[in-house]
């Protein structure tokens, strides 16, 4: 119970406590007297919205603009907070000049990333010096907000809310926070076990709906020395299969054609929510296998252990789920690559042959400072094995220039490994020191800044001279393209991009609207070349025209114009730089095209 004191003080009932008050409060005017005097008659009509609270308190009427930095798992988390503030009733703004709140969605990966955070703020700096953006409530989201935190507040001069990448639930109550007078600036940087927002709605940034993001799991867990992310990220978390399955369905039944799977170490996936609920069913759904490692890599935590469903059990049953969708995955560790999933890789039409398989470097000793946990003969020998397993397979990677205390040799190791696997695509990147990781606390980051950019340069050169060379066994080949949009060349073309991740432009023309599989394989039986196979040098341009013709004459269907979302059977005429220039022949669909191709991603044909 409050004191008698304490209650008189904070309550102002007391005055009203006597019975003498009470009669005078019986006996005084009514809401009529007040109402006497007015315009309205003595009649008043009100409304609910004119009754302050009767307004939902949680309800924030603002509007949002959000730039976004970085890769993949930045664009997806996008759409997350873009859901989660449009369900508190925040509206999208046209530009951040015209939003109430706006916020950058940053990256952390390398030094370069984070200056363009801070020339950026600089600007918005310079905006909010104006009268009429003053009041505008500025954030930074992401990774970089985990890391340097304060001093974005302290250096920046103009931010507002700081919230790293697991607080993304707290942002109405932070813009609540600094919209008060009590507190200039909120800032939620906690990290989570088990954050995944699987049961947020995301609210897609594609104006066509053709490509999607889904995230499937948070975190890594590997703490390899050069990398932030498990500092920035947390430990691997991964969401329930149900969820996800859910989500693939709304995308397909939106009409999406491709969806991508993202996750910090993505093949890492592993979900143990059907075997405590369905111990009976799981079965015979899943492997419920013990995690596996690919041969000759090994784990740097073990925090994956017992049974439950793996990576290979999440992409097929999506893949089985939309079998007209595209499915792709992005970021994987090579650790993680065991031949279950290459199978389902190699036997589902609709999962992507297109594998990125980070390599970082090609010298062992490199691999082991930067504690990748296997060595180069390791990595060569699991290439070998994907290209055997699933012919066409297209691969590319990422390679750091200039590590701590890189040597002239593993410089060189590196050089060769790109001549050895000849990716059909590589990011290359000179060493940027991040503060926290293990090379931050127990390396030297000694190789000069001009032997980095050398090195680097070596490797962009050695890396496009492979690739001249590549493209060009591109011509002559059939694809199926997905068309994405029209071409940034010019709008009499579209742009698409073959299951192999090429990019393609096709003349814009009428085609016709289904080509037949079973037409197709009559024409070119026994010319058909496939991946695994001797490919021909000399392409007998002659004979696949009138094969294509053959082929729009026998295919008695109507033709039509194409448009994002089509799929379309090509054949490529010509290459320049990485883009394939492809003659359409008509619109397919996955599963006729695997048909066509006896499941490879592409197959030409032999005089």
């Amino acid at each position: 119970r409050f004191p008698t004191r304490s209650l008189s003080k904070l309550s102002p009932i007391r005055s009203f406590s006597s019975t003498k008050n009470a009669q005078n409060l019986q006996n005084g005017p009514g809401l009529e007297d007040f109402l006497s005097g007015s315009q309205l008659g003595g009649q008043v009509d009100v409304q609910e919205s004119d009754v302050p609270y009767l307004k939902d308190p949680s309800k924030l009427n603002l509007s949002y603009f959000i730039e976004t930095y970085g890769c993949q798992m930045n664009v997806s988390d996008t759409e997350i907070v873009r859901g989660i503030l449009e369900k508190t009733g925040m509206t999208p703004a046209r530009d951040l000049e015209s939003s109430d709140v706006a916020f950058i969605n940053t990256c952390a990966i390398r030094e370069g990333a984070e200056d363009k955070i801070w020339s950026r703020l600089g600007q918005i700096k310079g905006l909010k010096k104006k009268k009429e953006h003053k009041k505008k409530v500025i954030g930074v989201l992401g990774c970089m907000a985990e890391r340097v935190r304060e001093k974005l507040i302290e250096r920046s001069g103009v931010v507002d809310i700081v919230a790293g990448p697991d607080a993304y639930r707290d942002l109405p109550n932070l813009i609540r926070t600094v919209q008060s007078d009590e507190e200039e600036n909120a800032i939620n940087v906690q990290l989570s076990w088990d954050e995944t927002y699987a049961d947020v709605t995301p609210v897609r940034t594609s104006k066509n709906k053709v490509k999607a993001f889904i995230s499937i799991m948070r975190g890594c867990n590997n703490m390899c020395s050069f990398c932030i992310v498990p500092f920035t990220r947390g430990r691997e978390r991964s969401r329930s299969i149900a969820s996800i399955e859910e989500e693939v369905r709304r995308l397909r039944d939106e009409g999406y054609k491709e969806i991508t799977l993202l996750g910090q170490n993505v093949n890492s996936y592993f979900d143990t929510s059907l075997l405590q609920e369905h111990d009976e069913k799981v079965s015979e759904d899943l492997s419920v296998s013990e995690h596996q490692n690919s041969e000759g890599f090994s784990e740097m935590y073990r925090l994956r252990g017992g049974q439950g469903a793996r990576f290979a059990d999440l992409l097929y049953r999506v893949s089985k789920i939309a079998p007209e969708t595209r499915i792709r995955f992005t970021s994987p560790h090579p650790k993680d690559f065991p031949d279950p999933l290459l199978d389902v890789i190699n036997s589902q039409p609709n999962v992507c042959k297109q594998i990125h398989i980070p390599a970082q470097s090609g010298s062992t000793s490199m691999l082991k400072r930067m504690r990748r946990n296997h060595t180069r003969e390791a990595y060569i020998t699991l290439i070998k094995h994907m290209r055997e397993r699933i012919p066409g397979i297209s691969l590319s990677s990422d390679f750091i220039a200039g590590f701590c205390d890189e040597t002239a040799p593993e410089h060189r190791d590196t050089v060769e490994l790109l001549k050895t696997v000849q990716y059909e695509n590589a990011y290359l990147f000179a060493y940027s020191l991040r503060e926290k990781t293990h090379a931050h606390r127990r390396l030297n980051d000694n190789v000069p800044e001009d032997v980095k950019k050398t090195r680097l340069q070596e490797l962009i050169d050695t890396y496009i001279k492979l690739q001249r060379v590549g493209v060009k066994l591109e011509k002559g080949r059939f694809h199926l393209v997905l068309i994405e949009g029209k071409s940034k060349r010019s709008d009499d073309d579209w742009n698409g991009r073959t299951d192999t991740n090429r990019t393609c432009i096709i003349a814009d023309q009428d085609i016709p609207a289904q080509v037949d599989a079973n037409l197709v394989s009559s024409l070119t039986r026994s010319q058909v070349v496939l991946p695994n196979e001797d490919t021909p040098h000399h392409i007998d341009e002659k004979m696949i025209r009138e094969k294509m013709d053959q082929i729009s004459t026998q295919n008695a269907v109507e033709t039509n114009s194409m448009r994002p979302g089509d799929y379309v059977l090509v054949w490529v005429k010509d290459v320049s730089g990485q883009t394939l220039f492809c003659e359409p022949i008509g619109k397919t669909t996955i599963v006729e095209f695997s048909k066509m191709s006896h499941g490879a991603p592409w197959f030409t044909l032999k005089a």
